[in-house]
């Protein structure tokens, strides 16, 4: 099962802070990060991979970006 995040509304560094206070609570699976703009995904998506974790997918949404993250071990 993974793990979501909404952060959708929020602006920079929020969305951020939120994710990397996620990934210290798991060690490894799936989380699932909602944002609603082009920075925010960006930053999202660096953040998460400076930690060890790989960006599996982005899909666009209406209302913004459905970011997957992963950790496999």
């Amino acid at each position: 099962m993974s793990n979501i995040i909404d952060a959708r509304g929020l602006s920079c560094p929020q969305p951020v802070i939120m994710t990397l206070n996620e990934i210290k609570k798991t060690q490894k699976g799936n989380i699932i990060i909602m944002v609603d703009t082009d920075t925010a995904k960006e930053n999202v998506s660096r953040a998460s991979e400076t930690q060890g974790w790989t960006v599996a997918d982005v899909q666009p949404e209406d209302d913004g970006y459905r970011i997957t993250i992963r950790r496999e071990s």
